[in-house]
């Protein structure tokens, strides 16, 4: 990865969550008393605990968790990347765990079914899955399936970013419709796990990690 390209990468990924975090960001101030900026959401108002923790939960995951893609950050502030880390799988299982939480207590939203009701199932499971399986993995020093599972929950996380696009111009080409629409929401989650598989297992990604761990080794003897 070039210089260019790993400056490019965390601006990117904070580029794709902007969206949900700015909406994420005026539904919690509404839910915190402040002024409404989207439209309202009834459900919430009788049991708003499960939406606060994944909204603020969320924000800061997207946010920080960006910065870890940065191979020069983590190369230069190894002792940062530790510690925003642990943060972080905090902070994503508050999300996975108070996703299902909204899934199984909330009532679905008008205009979503039951497809989209497994579908949110399976990938906030997936994704509290991969954050444990990475914690397990950095235990046993196996850096790189540490970030095949850190980058598989990431990328679950940024399902809502993607669903913008997904949902806006798979309406447009496909018409509404409840099927159609759970439909092209899980379409979001499968997207970015596929360009997570990818980025996990291209060839100029295999030689880097080597090389991280030839020389995590090295300093280690």
């Amino acid at each position: 990865m070039t210089r260019r390209t790993d400056r490019w990468v965390p601006a990117g990924l904070v580029v794709l969550a902007a969206i949900p975090v700015t909406a994420g960001t005026a539904r919690l101030v509404e839910l915190l008393g402040g002024p409404q900026a989207i439209a309202t959401d009834s459900r919430f108002a009788a049991s708003p605990a499960p939406v606060v923790i994944h909204v603020a939960a969320a924000i800061g995951y997207a946010l920080l968790g960006a910065f870890q893609f940065s191979t020069g950050i983590r190369r230069r502030h190894p002792g940062w990347h530790r510690r925003s880390g642990r943060v972080l799988v905090a902070l994503g299982l508050a999300v996975a765990l108070s996703a299902l939480w909204m899934t199984l207590v909330f009532p679905r939203k008008e205009g979503t079914g039951e497809l989209l009701y497994l579908f949110r199932l399976l990938f906030a499971s997936g994704m509290a899955a991969s954050l444990i399986l990475g914690v397990a993995a950095i235990r046993r020093r196996d850096i790189d399936r540490h970030r095949a599972w850190m980058t598989r929950a990431y990328a679950l996380a940024l399902g809502a970013g993607t669903q913008v696009f997904t949902v806006g111009f798979g309406g447009a080409i496909f018409g509404a419709g409840v099927v159609r629409t759970d439909l092209m929401m899980g379409a979001a989650w499968v997207i970015n796990l596929a360009v997570a598989e990818w980025v996990i297992r291209r060839p100029s990604a295999r030689r880097v990690r080597r090389k991280g761990t030839s020389t995590a080794l090295a300093g280690s003897r």
